[in-house]
């Protein structure tokens, strides 16, 4: 290097410089200093070897910042309850309890009286109030934790009697039959994928019998030649009838005339119920148990329940969720076709206003989340080309629609009536096709 040449490396920005820059201040206060620092420090290291320009540093810093999770997504899907976007969204009350909840709070604490009080009595309450059918009530931290506990105290060593027709795969790879082994109990498989009598059960119960289980095939349907066994037949067989009903719908819903709801369930014979928070209930994630107050009283004793128990937040959500029923996930269900209609129109017409082509087209929505297979819901979408999909999912406000016959469909069914503007915005920044 002759003499008068900078060595180019004494021109890469200092670290405390760059941290001092206003985005790269801004992204420390969501993803740490200590993040943003390392992606600082190695876009000062790629200047040193002489892979970027020193004067490019921040810009290649503040492009590989990556971003804050989880992010909250626009879901125009038209699946109400989307699993991979966390099914059900809470309400705004429980939103607002879960941020009341995150300090210290009275979660077992009587301040009354100074003493120690029942764990989330408020939650249980509700849960309680919501279906007087129930002895008793208890939480765990998700569904497949409910029947876990349940199979663990009433069958460890004992039969699970259950049809084959209803041993299901639950998502991500987990089965039914796998998860209640786990337990320590065996399964006593009786009649067939298609049809199950209630005599198939008595042939199987015996002295080794824990309890009958009835399971709500929520995520799939078996039509054509077949036969079930309901709840109430299962409860004359002098043994305990646990049903899960799987999708947390506490009453009977008229939209949903074939999903079981703990309420029926119960007065039907059923021992114990147990459900979902996060689906139809449109709660938080858990594990509800509702039922007979002596076995409610023993799987809440039982030193499992421990490891299940739910944390503050949940119960907090819970609990806002029972007291306050109108959730984003009953309105999304219960929204009217001629006022989804009226929103895409008028969505259109701003796009096009902004020169932004669109078509509104008829569309069919789905409960989804493992609730109400074969359930169609009328429905209105926003299409547009295909190559707005990407975009629209990697944008700042992420929209997340679905790809029909090269067509982007967007269903306002599960977007906020007040989000219609983001939307808007969102297909803005996508650039114009040349």
């Amino acid at each position: 290097m002759g003499e008068g040449t900078v060595d180019p490396r004494r021109r890469v920005p200092r670290t405390d410089a760059l941290l001092a820059d206003p985005l790269l201040a801004a992204a420390t206060v969501t993803l740490g200093r200590e993040r943003v620092k390392t992606v600082v420090t190695r876009a000062q290291e790629r200047a040193r070897r002489g892979e970027i320009d020193p004067e490019d540093v921040r810009d290649v810093a503040v492009a590989a910042l990556p971003a804050p999770g989880p992010r909250a997504v626009l879901n125009a899907t038209g699946v109400v309850l989307h699993t991979n976007l966390g099914r059900a969204p809470l309400s705004a009350a429980a939103v607002a309890a879960v941020t009341a909840a995150a300090g210290h709070t009275d979660v077992e604490l009587d301040l009354n009286t100074g003493r120690r009080a029942r764990r989330g009595r408020d939650a249980l309450d509700a849960l309680a109030g919501a279906v007087p059918d129930a002895q008793a009530v208890h939480v765990v931290n998700n569904g497949a934790a409910a029947l876990v506990l349940a199979a663990t105290a009433l069958a460890a060593g004992r039969e699970i009697v259950v049809s084959r027709g209803e041993l299901v795969e639950i998502g991500d790879g987990f089965r039914l039959p796998d998860l209640l082994e786990s337990t320590g109990a065996r399964l006593r498989e009786v009649g067939t994928t298609n049809r199950t009598t209630v005599a198939d059960y008595a042939a199987a119960i015996g002295p080794q019998t824990g309890f009958v289980l009835k399971v709500h095939p929520s995520n799939f349907q078996i039509t054509g030649f077949t036969a079930a066994t309901g709840v109430r037949e299962l409860a004359t067989l002098g043994v305990p009838v646990v049903a899960d009903i799987g999708s947390g719908l506490l009453t009977a819903d008229p939209l949903l005339p074939d999903e079981p709801d703990a309420a029926s369930t119960l007065r039907a014979g059923a021992t114990l119920v147990t459900a979902s928070g996060d689906k139809l209930l449109g709660g938080p994630q858990a594990g509800l148990l509702l039922g007979d107050a002596e076995l409610v009283d023993r799987l809440r004793r039982h030193p499992l329940a421990r490891a299940l128990r739910v944390d503050k937040l949940t119960l907090a959500a819970l609990a806002a969720t029972l007291h306050h029923r109108d959730t984003p996930t009953r309105t999304a269900l219960h929204a009217h076709p001629g006022a989804l209609r009226q929103r895409v129109e008028r969505l259109r017409d701003r796009l096009g206003a902004d020169g932004r082509k669109a078509e509104v087209v008829p569309a069919v929505a789905v409960v989804g989340g493992g609730g109400a297979p074969g359930v169609e819901l009328d429905s209105w979408a926003l299409s547009l080309p295909e190559r707005y999909a990407a975009p629209l999912r990697t944008g700042d406000q992420p929209v997340l629609g679905r790809v029909v016959r090269g067509r982007l469909l967007l269903d306002l069914r599960c977007v906020p009536a007040d989000a219609d503007e983001a939307v808007r915005a969102a297909v803005l920044r996508v650039p114009e096709d040349d």
